[in-house]
């Protein structure tokens, strides 16, 4: 196992004047033994850092460390890392532990140490029973639990996963995030992690990295993110619905942009006053709608509730608080956080 140090790194493709830059300056601490969640939209430049990690990308400028080593000019075979991709990349024609075994066999892995690897990585995974199976015959899930097997066997020092799930439905992405929770549970290793679904994110994290546009906007740990957003930018992307985030909030200072989550503002006999344009029903919980009452603006406010509290008519008016101690505060120039 080891430790990922990333130092002012940058990413640009051609040179001089017609140069794009697309990472600008990551700096970051990955812990060893740590599951870090890269999660970002798609273009803000999370798969580019991973796969500068991985050695599939030159790096611009700046260091890429992995157990206190530079690694910039190092080929990735030489990096001791295994990589899980989006697209699970079986041998169609080989069984689930040829897949497993073959970068061992390339290796000239004594052929009883290479069972006892698969073997092993088989029982964790659950994968016993399919181990003489082709892919084909396998579900999306039981395919990308042996590319992760295959991962495993090689016994790296880190662990890089790019979007994994993607191609799994809701069901299956829920089983599988679990078993990855399991799988870094057990064996530790320093894991770096992509995605662009922010509940993938939180749930699997024990840090996360969010990008924007090549800039990491925040990396902290779950809670963090969430409770204390450092941007305008992670407030609203970081949360379902996202953090309410008010231009003409009563009281607010000039030029400050105020946050609030809407399940932090309740529902009171007076209070901030709001025309109902729709309401969602959630299951559990209940979504509410408006718009300010006595204002020209076109700013929207998101109430969350539970199910159990009765849905107030469209077109009424409804009075909210918000709670104080979890109003945000952010600078409308630059959307960073005030403190």
């Amino acid at each position: 196992m080891a430790s990922i140090e990333l130092k002012n790194v940058i990413k640009r493709y051609g040179s001089g004047k017609t140069a794009n830059q697309v990472i600008h300056g990551v700096n970051a601490q990955i812990k060893d033994g740590e599951f870090v969640v890269i999660v970002g939209p798609s273009g803000c430049g999370k798969s580019t850092l991973l796969r500068m990690v991985a050695g599939l990308e030159e790096v611009s400028g700046g260091e890429i460390c992995i157990g206190g080593k530079v690694v910039n000019d190092l080929e990735p075979s030489e990096r001791d890392i295994a990589m899980v991709f989006q697209n699970y990349a079986l041998y169609p024609h080989m069984s689930v532990f040829e897949n497993m075994a073959y970068g061992l066999k390339i290796a000239k892995v004594p052929a009883e140490e290479i069972k006892a690897r698969v073997d092993k990585a088989a029982k964790i995974l659950e994968l016993g029973p399919y181990l003489e199976r082709k892919p084909k015959a396998l579900s999306g899930g039981q395919r990308q639990r042996v590319a992760m097997g295959r991962a495993i066997v090689r016994q790296p020092q880190v662990f890089l996963f790019d979007e994994p799930l993607s191609n799994l439905d809701a069901k299956l992405r829920a089983q599988t995030r679990l078993e990855i929770q399991k799988l870094h549970r057990e064996l530790g290793i320093t894991s770096l992690f992509v995605t662009h679904d922010q509940v993938e994110a939180m749930t699997l994290a024990q840090r996360m990295i969010v990008m924007n546009g090549g800039v990491m906007e925040q990396f902290g740990t779950p809670e963090e993110v969430y409770t204390q957003p450092a941007t305008t930018f992670v407030a609203s992307f970081m949360g379902s619905p996202p953090m309410n985030l008010l231009k003409d909030a009563p009281h607010a200072q000039p030029g400050t942009i105020t946050g609030i989550r809407p399940e932090h503002l309740d529902i009171t006999p007076e209070g901030w006053a709001l025309k109902v344009e729709a309401v969602e029903m959630l299951g559990a919980e209940r979504l509410i709608y408006g718009r300010w009452a006595h204002s020209q603006t076109d700013e929207m406010v998101i109430i969350r509730t539970e199910e159990s509290r009765a849905a107030p008519t469209l077109g009424s008016t409804l009075h909210v608080t918000p709670r104080a101690d979890r109003l945000h505060a952010f600078d409308a120039a630059t959307g960073k956080r005030i403190a």
